[in-house]
């Protein structure tokens, strides 16, 4: 089995939740010690593990957080610190199997609120020891020190776990302000252990719910190269009919558990008031991300033995393609597919688009993972009863590479010739949070499977005669949380054929144009249309602003917005700020893709006026 090392540096990995909060709604009392529950209960301590494995959890953490000797003191069970900690390693092992890692899970002797002492160093260290080189004779697969606030005593309880020659985490707790109780900021505990020989890695768990965590994460991850962890609380408890509750839903956790992927982060799990559900939603989601699940590898049509064929030229796939190619400008309004089987009213307000000369019309493939009507019938029913074209978005989520080729294929043959390749969101996002995403490849290997159609190559490497001249736009995220990872990605969108793409809605066009320059000093020269989002409300702003990624609204636009007291009165602000920012890129891009939000189609037509 590969070390917990070799992993994380191959993807990010997901650490199991809570344990105390477990045992705890099993109906067992808070004055129990949960450790000696390996003994005499070892069923309940057992089920707990195979709960979070099953959840999707790739590390397991013993149930041995305080089987040190002083606090087993305090119960009564000093005398039996090696049986805990031996039946501790076996139960999270048999759970684990052999897929998950064990971590020797080892919390801090000293208690909250005491203050370490050199002259304690010597006790400190032998309690340490007995207790690690027990956990370490049982075989787990590392050391995780977590929860600690001095970070003296972290030092200490590494250089003894180092002694036993396996990796060691050490885990910190902060607060909300980045500080631990002691007033020890973040930035200095990170440049304490990133010279640290023995710490392998570290990171940040408890005291803070994930909003926070993320924030403290934020500011210590440019200081580490060493891979970095974090185990947040499901937000701050509070008090419900005498009993302390932690109310955040899995959803909410996961989003921020996928940022702090984003962010660079190489391992994710639960604290205090996370359950198995959370580590589920979690774990679904982020294992479906690029750069998480390992997808299929699409070969390029140069390295094949290509077949002789006619590849149709950009300008020669579709009236939205010649535009692009000669350098116009180009319109198209994004209508969503309807939730029932009734295509009047899309049919209707693609007809007011056509109206008003719109170039496109942009139809999303099932966003926020919702059930819609199929976007491919949608873009058929537009395009035959309509008479305009359409950017048929396409997620790799909901069908393997043999179902997408045919999609393309039949599309194609139906008349279909510009898409927008895209990943996807994961079914947790949706209205389907059990749906099982696919991802046999994300937005990269599928505009590669595109362009291998183009030059009559399917995803067998079989010969395609003629081929199809399928326009592949992608995605951009010029406001991405982790602004070069997004740059490589995208770049890696052109390398696999993409002709064109379009951005998420832009608020700030000093990000789209920096990215834009950015990715033309490393080679990335394809027309970009701009998203944009005429905003409806200061309601509508900060949702955007606050709880959907890669959207960035900065905080003028938020004040302009809150002045708007009426319903009209945050349209008319919403056209004027999109028209503004439309204004201040006009010289860059290639054009505009404008949303219709809530279907207000009127809204977008304004815009583009």
């Amino acid at each position: 089995m590969k070390t917990i090392l070799e992993r994380l540096s191959e993807r990010p990995l997901i650490f199991d939740g809570a344990m105390g909060t477990m045992i705890y709604s099993k109906g067992v009392f808070i004055n129990t010690c949960y450790e000696h529950l390996c003994i005499t209960n070892p069923k309940l301590i057992a089920g707990i593990h195979r709960e979070y494995v099953e959840a999707g959890a790739d590390v397991i953490e013993t149930n041995s957080f305080g089987a040190n000797r002083i606090k087993l003191q305090g119960y009564g069970l000093a005398d039996q610190l090696a049986a805990i900690n031996r039946t501790a390693v076996k139960l999270a092992r048999d759970a684990a199997g052999d897929d998950a890692l064990v971590a020797g899970s080892v919390g801090p002797v000293l208690k909250s609120g005491q203050v370490f002492l050199e002259s304690q160093a010597g006790e400190l260290a032998e309690t340490f020891r007995e207790q690690m080189a027990v956990l370490a004779d049982e075989g787990v697969d590392f050391f995780l020190l977590e929860t600690f606030a001095h970070i003296q005593e972290a030092q200490l309880a590494a250089k003894v776990a180092k002694s036993f020659g396996l990796p060691v985490f050490v885990s910190m707790t902060v607060g909300v302000s980045g500080e631990t109780e002691k007033g020890r900021k973040v930035e200095q505990i990170v440049g304490i252990l990133e010279n640290d020989a023995n710490v392998d890695g570290l990171g940040l768990n408890c005291g803070v719910g994930p909003a926070a965590a993320y924030g403290n994460a934020e500011r210590a991850l440019p200081l580490t190269s060493k891979p970095f962890i974090v185990m947040a609380n499901a937000g701050l408890p509070q008090e419900v009919e005498g009993r302390m509750i932690y109310l955040a839903s899995p959803e909410y956790f996961t989003e921020y558990a996928k940022r702090m992927i984003e962010l660079g982060v190489r391992g994710v799990g639960g604290c205090c008031g996370t359950t198995p559900a959370d580590i589920a939603t979690m774990a679904k989601s982020i294992k479906s991300m690029t750069g998480v699940k390992q997808h299929v590898k699409i070969v390029s049509h140069t390295e094949r033995e290509a077949p002789k064929v006619d590849v149709v030229p950009m300008a020669d796939k579709c009236a939205f393609g010649a535009k692009l190619a000669r350098g116009e400008k180009v319109t198209s309004v994004e209508i969503t597919p309807p939730r029932s089987i009734d295509l009047h009213p899309m049919l209707a307000q693609c007809r007011l688009c056509k109206e008003a000369g719109i170039d496109a019309i942009n139809i999303p493939d099932g966003p926020r993972a919702s059930a819609r009507i199929s976007p491919m019938v949608a873009a058929l029913f537009v395009e035959r009863e309509v008479g305009i074209e359409t950017v048929l978005h396409y997620c790799c989520r909901d069908r393997n590479l043999i179902g997408m080729q045919s999609d393309l294929l039949g599309g194609y043959a139906g008349g279909l010739r510009n898409y927008l390749i895209i990943t996807g969101d994961p079914p947790k996002l949706g209205d389907y949070p059990d749906s099982t995403p696919v991802f046999d490849v994300d937005a990269v290997g599928l505009a590669q499977v595109v362009n291998n159609l183009n030059h009559g190559i399917d995803v067998g490497g079989n010969p395609i005669n003629p081929p199809t001249g399928i326009l592949i736009g992608v995605g951009a995220n010029p406001c991405a949380v982790e602004p070069e990872r997004e740059l490589r990605h995208y770049l890696n969108k052109i390398n696999a054929g993409a002709e064109y793409a379009i951005t998420q809605p832009i608020f700030d066009p000093d990000a789209l144009l920096r990215f834009m320059d950015a990715a033309a000093k490393r080679g990335g020269h394809i027309p970009v249309v701009a998203g944009v989002w005429p905003l409806v409300s200061y309601r509508n702003a900060e949702f955007l602003a606050k709880e959907v990624p890669g959207v960035e609204v900065p905080d003028a636009i938020l004040e302009r917005m809150s002045k708007a007291k009426t319903k009209e009165d945050g349209r008319k602000v919403g056209i004027e700020i999109a028209r503004e920012i439309c204004d201040a890129i006009v010289d860059r891009v290639a054009g505009y893709q404008v949303s219709a939000p809530f279907g207000l189609v009127e809204l977008s037509l304004q815009v583009l006026a």
